[in-house]
């Protein structure tokens, strides 16, 4: 039961240790690192874990609300 781990996997987790370290860290992602993460994370499945695929919802959730203020122009920055 040896799954390899994919440059996805490990780009996926640099971002999300990003974000995780710092609430401020998540507002500094640039457009293009947030459609990236949310991309990686949409295509990682959690559905074995009930906890961590809510999560995966909650952080989708809040990765949509930053693009959404990001294109808009309605950013704090």
């Amino acid at each position: 039961m040896s799954e390899k781990i994919t440059p996805d996997d490990r780009e996926r987790v640099t971002l999300l240790r990003l974000i995780t370290n710092s609430k401020q860290e998540f507002n500094k992602l640039s457009l293009a690192q947030l459609k990236r993460l949310e991309n990686l994370v949409e295509k990682k499945d959690y559905s074995h874990n009930k906890k961590a695929h809510k999560s995966k919802l909650k952080l989708l959730r809040k990765i949509n609300v930053r693009l959404y203020e990001l294109e808009e122009g309605r950013s704090i920055l």
